[in-house]
């Protein structure tokens, strides 16, 4: 079984028409166990239930960014293992830092290609 048969994802993005494009990436990718989260909050009432193997989140969401979202991950036990992608359309090297610090694994920069996230996500989990 190919690892993209098996592989959980978490998209996390407050914009509707940024998420459908992350998940239509990842469905041209054939992911087909994707679920997904408007915001950072409602995504770790999620993980908590049920953890995936790699959450692609927005870096720039109200309420709770997408690194505050990698920090809380990493600092619960149930879910620190978790693989964390950041898309950002503006990934200075603050936030990149910051996000290597805190445990990000990868970053995706907008716009991105199916083939860009499909790079990205394989330096993190493997050949898809």
């Amino acid at each position: 079984m190919a690892l993209r048969d098996s592989i959980r994802i978490m998209v996390v993005d407050d914009m509707s028409t940024s998420r459908g494009l992350l998940m239509q990436a990842l469905d041209e990718l054939g992911i087909r166990q994707v679920d997904y989260a408007a915001d950072g909050k409602s995504a770790l009432a999620k993980l908590a239930a049920n953890p995936v193997h790699l959450v692609i989140s927005d870096y720039n969401m109200p309420q709770m960014d997408g690194l505050h979202l990698l920090k809380a991950l990493r600092e619960n036990r149930a879910t620190s293992r978790i693989g964390f992608i950041l898309v950002t359309g503006r990934a200075d090297r603050e936030i990149i830092e910051t996000g290597q610090r805190l445990g990000m694994n990868n970053f995706l920069r907008k716009p991105f290609s199916t083939q860009q996230m499909r790079a990205c996500i394989q330096a993190v989990v493997g050949a898809l």
